[in-house]
């Protein structure tokens, strides 16, 4: 079967992928100018427009008006003012230290308080501790003894919470996240290699906004079908990121994802041509909030544009950025016979170096329609950098390995399913 495919698709004129093209739109995704697609500066708006744009040019077709899916969600922001000082050493944002994601806003000076891990075990220690006054002191702890906090006695939680502030000394990388509440107490995490040994005084201002209805969307477009067009192939990637910490600090999510949304882009270039026109409709979906909790893609679920029970299988696409080691396909041994047929095509192919199976997971955009019986991949590419989360996550530093390799095993995963009887 599969060769008789392959001299059938011989016939079909080249792909649309452009690798130039693929960089041009990662690069400008990951550009300080969409200040991290997050919810400062309108970041997340400013890429959702250059997408709306993109499908335009491409000849997508409109299942809601201008693409636009439009929902809200609470979210907590940082603009504004994110700067630390211990002692004398001023800490750089995003570089030396971020903000927990549920932080409260701070704008603070005074005394550094060190947690003695002796409260996990003795209660004289626990006493002494609640004896001590920390609404003056920021609260200094290590990384794995946060976990340990929610084992200790209630008062002894209350009072560590009474701390101006908490910071938390983190080995290794800072890998930053979102969050749909905002505490009161100012929370931040440090490079351990950053902090003072002996710090004694602490300066922070952490402007913290609380959003509880931020106004955003999902895009969808699509090409209707040449012969079934109540048939639905699915296409999809989150555009979002984590915006900025502050005025200056900004999370580009070259890899997560806009390596992902290049590789959707580069796929409707390609099935958009006349001559590559599937038999099925080809829907596109860029989602927003997936950072935020995969609410864009259960936003989608509950109110659907489409079936969900005419919809053959979805394709996730997530960090694609890299690929030297192959790929990793969730849901791999949930759809044994798609993953099977993958596998087959990229043999023949030679895309990948490899390609591994994993099981459910609640790790992207695939999970929520997955749940609701639609048959999902979620496939990402591994290999190095391993920049994640992180203000390293840049453009430039992306090698996409296997970018062309990916687009052309999803390219034919989509000609397969497409195909009658499959």
């Amino acid at each position: 079967m599969l060769a008789a495919l392959f001299t059938l698709w011989a016939n079909v004129p080249a792909p649309a992928q452009d690798m130039n093209r693929a960089r041009r739109t990662i690069a400008t995704l990951a550009s300080s100018a969409f200040h991290g697609r997050g919810y400062v500066k309108q970041g997340e708006h400013k890429a959702a427009a250059y997408l709306r744009k993109r499908f335009a040019d491409l000849g997508l077709q409109q299942l809601a008006p201008d693409y636009t899916q439009s929902f809200s969600l609470p979210i907590n922001t940082f603009p504004g003012h994110a700067a630390l000082r211990v002692d004398e050493l001023s800490l750089r944002a995003g570089e030396d230290f971020i903000a927990e994601p549920g932080s409260g806003p701070a704008k603070l000076e005074g005394a550094v308080f060190t947690l003695d891990t002796l409260i996990f075990t003795q209660e004289a220690a626990q006493q002494q501790l609640l004896a001590t006054n920390l609404r003056a002191h920021s609260l200094v702890l290590r990384q794995p003894d946060v976990a340990r906090l929610s084992k200790l006695p209630a008062a002894v939680q209350e009072h560590l919470a009474s701390a101006a502030s908490r910071i938390t000394l983190v080995q290794g990388k800072l890998t930053a996240s979102l969050a749909n509440q905002q505490l009161a107490q100012p929370q931040v995490q440090v490079l351990a290699s950053k902090w003072p040994s002996a710090a004694k005084t602490i300066r922070l201002r952490l402007d913290a906004v609380f959003q509880p209805a931020y106004q955003t969307q999902n895009l969808v477009g699509y090409l209707p079908g040449r012969v079934h067009p109540d048939s639905f192939l699915v296409v999809t990637a989150h555009y979002d990121h984590l915006g900025m910490l502050g005025h200056r600090a900004y999370f580009p999510g070259a890899n997560d994802n806009a390596s992902g949304t290049a590789m959707l882009l580069e796929l409707a270039a390609h099935f958009a041509q006349p001559a590559n026109r599937p038999a099925c409709s080809l829907v596109f979906i860029a989602f927003g909030a997936e950072e935020a909790g995969l609410l864009g893609s259960q936003y989608f679920v509950e109110h659907p544009l489409v079936p969900l029970p005419s919809i053959r299988f979805l394709l996730n696409l997530d960090l694609l950025g890299t690929g030297q080691e192959g790929a990793t396909v969730v849901n791999g041994r949930v759809f044994e016979a798609q993953y099977q047929l993958l596998t087959q095509l990229n043999a023949a192919g030679h895309y990948l170096p490899s390609l591994a199976a994993r099981g459910r997971a609640a790790n992207s955009d695939h999970y929520h329609f997955s749940e609701r019986g639609v048959p999902a991949f979620f496939l990402y590419t591994r290999g190095t950098p391993t920049f994640y989360h992180d203000v390293q996550d840049r453009a430039a530093t992306l090698p996409l390995t296997g970018f062309a390799g990916a687009f052309g095993l999803l390219r034919d995963f989509l000609r397969t399913l497409d195909t009658p009887g499959k």
